[in-house]
């Protein structure tokens, strides 16, 4: 043996090995082993599958094999299912930043084009994640990989959305959603970021009144002013219409009350507009007030109604209000509101502006701009039926989450769950499988691409008289139906006069069927022999994003949780405590850390000491450290090597402190398997680190030498050794492991992989 672990040398001939003899595979035999059937199921957190592996990708990958590793050689019917998601948004969005950098756009291609462009995209880079995975050491049975976008996953996705129509849990409904004119696309409450922004509050005469409000350019589409009916100032005006004069000349409000006014803030009068904030809406539904967007989905403003309501001004002020209309007709909304600012000083009509106002701006979660509350028909799934049994397990303890208090975070966002918006206005996903009728819906609005590359926008009825449908269907870009108009449920086209929904599914829908539509379509009779799986581990930031839904639609769909336990690690941070950005220059790359220290000391550093729920810091002497426990692990396995080749394989006896070393042993192969049964990884990394360091190499090792422990103890407590820190660290104990291999009893057995787990010590002869 060399003087030190290589592991250039050794960790891609050994996976190769490993591949080879289809040790991933749960049909394959451990030799020496009996199987106990007791599945062992883990569904892999899929990462995107464009995207090189990040640090946070490591963690799951160490964890997670590392409990396969253990599940394996106890003699469970074991797998680990991989698989790569397609990541909705965030791959249109990287796709999008590529297409500008060649001076196009995602509104130059039909829908098609666009879809293809992208997938051709992420097949390029499809085989990134997966290649780094097994450079970690991930044990994962690549035979079962899936890809959320293969067709038998869509299949599954979408009759999971009709079933769940079909039992009136999905409905159509026009609402205010999170909108981000910068993605395009609405956003679910969940994947709402709020940041703490100073904005300019704006005090207005408001005819009678003052009014405060951060948004003057949609004072034009106020329909009411509210008040608390407590209020004495505005006790009197409730329930009357005032004419109050603006920038484009008069518009009619309500004076409406509402508890929700609170008489403390601004002047405790606020105006109402349905169109553009959440409150306001309701306030609207309840009062029966119209909703009139002035914010287009482009995130401009729309004037179009005043523009074509008053052509051809005579009068002198008309011309003026006409002008100003031109003026903020199509502007980004920032740019409106300073010509509005302006304007409002120049009519008089500016009381003050408090330019200090702090308050919490909605941004999107992927692009950081302010998302826009804007008026759009959508699907929704109905939450409440779905989240109680999800409570009743909670309850029961029938779900065990692991992760200091994050049980209590699921409950509360289980409790305060909206109804789930899963309509997504991009190309890159599962496609709504809705229709409409064409004949029946004239007043569809669609824009598609026509032949000659021009885009082509209107209501369908106008272009199918130049256009035939199949013209429309192949260069589709976009389509929007009212909420009035009528829909069909299908996986196929209905009939020959009908358009799809150019809308997709919210990526979080499609993952989060992810435990049962990776084993209903890996191999037959997965899902019947691993479903439902023991344990989801993944990190706790998406706990409500995707744990919380997993659990939803796993238990509508399947009639079972998805799986009995949740391990949540925490954000890997540098050796600061300093969460990684690349603006601080302090990212890990671990396929970096791999080719200088091993994929072993990466894992160990990453799991020792780590504990659910809680960040874990990590650095360059830690990954230096864990490049030192690979170098004692493999001179101590040459020190024994050497004691056989010196002596024969034959020591003179037993040493007289065998017995108590045999006792000693039993105990850390008992504390280590108690500690993995209840998913302490941390804490039994530490314990081997410290019982085989100290114990064995710097306490067994020089009684050994001394001769009061005898060589045969020695074998049997490293081949012990090797095989409890096997899950952690699987290059070097099975580089070890084939030094040793004409040694002992498991000689029959050439993996280490394969080899039963140890329980009470016999020793080797």
């Amino acid at each position: 043996m060399e003087s030190r672990f290589i592991h250039t040398d050794h960790e891609l001939q050994l996976y190769q090995r490993w591949l080879k003899a289809g040790a991933f595979n749960p049909d394959t035999p451990l030799v020496g082993g009996e199987k106990k059937r007791q599945p062992f199921c883990i569904i892999m957190p899929p990462p995107n599958a464009n995207d090189p592996l990040h640090i946070g990708h490591a963690m799951f990958v160490a964890l997670e094999d590392i409990l396969i590793r253990f599940h394996r050689m106890k003699g469970d019917d074991t797998v680990w299912i991989p698989g790569t998601d397609h990541a909705g948004i965030e791959t249109q969005f990287l796709f999008e930043k590529k297409l500008k950098k060649k001076g196009q756009n995602r509104f130059q291609f039909d829908r098609q084009t666009m879809y293809q462009m992208i997938w051709e995209y992420v097949q390029e880079n499809s085989g990134v994640a997966v290649e780094q995975m097994k450079r970690l050491g991930a044990s994962a049975d690549w035979d079962r990989y899936v890809f959320t976008l293969e067709p038998k996953v869509v299949a599954t996705v979408i009759n999971t959305f009709t079933e769940l129509v079909n039992k009136k849990l999905v409905y159509r409904d026009l609402k205010l959603v999170n909108y981000c004119p910068t993605c395009g696309t609405s956003y679910s409450d969940l994947e709402v970021n709020h940041l703490e922004r100073t904005t300019p509050f704006y005090y207005i005469k408001y005819g009678p009144f003052t009014i405060g409000t951060v948004r003057p350019e949609t004072k034009f589409r106020d329909t009411a002013l509210a008040v608390n009916p407590r209020d004495p100032r505005y006790k009197d005006w409730i329930g009357k219409s005032l004419e109050i004069p603006l920038l484009l000349g008069a518009i009619t409000v309500q004076i409406i009350s509402d508890e929700g006014v609170d008489p403390e803030f601004g002047t405790g009068i606020m105006k109402v507009t349905p169109a553009h904030d959440a409150h306001d809406f309701e306030l609207g539904k309840k009062h029966n007030l119209p909703v009139t967007p002035i914010i287009d989905f482009d995130g401009r403003m729309d004037f179009s109604w005043y523009l074509n309501t008053h052509q051809n001004p005579q009068a002198e002020l008309e011309k003026k209000y006409y002008a100003r209309a031109e003026l903020y007709q199509g502007k980004k909304v920032a740019q409106a509101r300073e010509l509005i600012v302006a304007d409002l000083v120049a009519d008089g009509l500016l009381v003050k502006t408090d330019a200090e106002y702090t308050h919490s701006a909605a941004v999107c979660y992927r692009c950081n701009s302010v998302l826009e509350p804007l008026p759009l028909p959508q699907f929704f799934i109905k939450v409440k039926p779905l989240v109680k049994p999800v409570l009743e397990a909670l309850k029961k303890s029938q779900l065990k989450i692991h992760g200091s208090g994050h049980d209590k975070i699921l409950k509360h966002w289980l409790e305060n769950l909206h109804d789930w918006n899963i309509s997504r206005q991009i190309v890159w996903g599962i496609r709504l499988p809705i229709w409409y009728d064409v004949e029946k819906n004239p007043l569809l609005q669609i824009s598609f691409i026509d032949e000659n590359k021009v885009k082509v926008t209107g209501p369908v009825g106008e272009i199918l008289e130049n256009y035939s449908l199949a013209e429309v269907a192949k260069g589709m870009q976009e389509l929007r139906a009212s909420i009035a108009t009528e829909y069909v449920v299908s996986s196929t086209p209905p009939g020959e006069n009908f358009l799809q929904e150019t809308d997709t599914f919210d990526t979080w829908f499609s993952s989060g069927q992810w435990p049962f539509a990776t084993l209903k379509n890996t191999q037959p009779g997965d899902f019947e022999r691993f479903y439902p799986t023991q344990i989801m581990e993944t990190g706790y930031d998406i706990l409500p994003f995707w744990v919380m839904r997993m659990l939803m639609l796993g238990k509508e769909a399947t009639t079972k949780l998805p799986f009995e336990q949740v391990y949540l690690h925490g954000l890997v941070r540098d050796q600061n405590g300093q969460k990684m950005s690349k603006s601080k220059g302090n990212v890990l790359n671990p396929l970096e850390v791999v080719d200088k220290y091993g994929a072993d000391a990466l894992r160990m550093a990453l799991v020792i000491r780590s504990t659910p729920g809680l960040d874990k810091s990590v650095g360059d002497n830690d990954f230096r450290a864990m490049r030192n426990f690979t170098n004692k692990i493999w001179n101590a396995g040459r020190f024994v090597l050497m004691q056989f080749e010196n002596t024969l394989n034959n020591d003179g006896g037993p040493g007289t402190a065998d017995e108590l070393f045999y006792q000693e042993l039993d105990t850390t192969i008992s504390t280590i398997t108690k500690q993995l049964d209840k998913l302490k990884l941390g804490l039994a990394a530490e314990t081997l680190y410290q019982d085989f360091w100290h114990g064995f190499c710097d306490g067994s090792i020089e009684k050994n030498k001394s001769g009061t422990l005898s060589n045969q103890a020695l074998l049997t407590g490293l081949v012990a050794f090797l095989k409890l820190l096997h899950p952690f660290m699987p290059f070097v104990t099975e580089a070890v492991w084939q030094e040793l291999s004409n040694l002992g009893e498991d000689r029959d057995q050439p993996l280490l992989i394969l080899t039963p787990w140890p329980t009470k010590t016999t020793p080797i002869k």
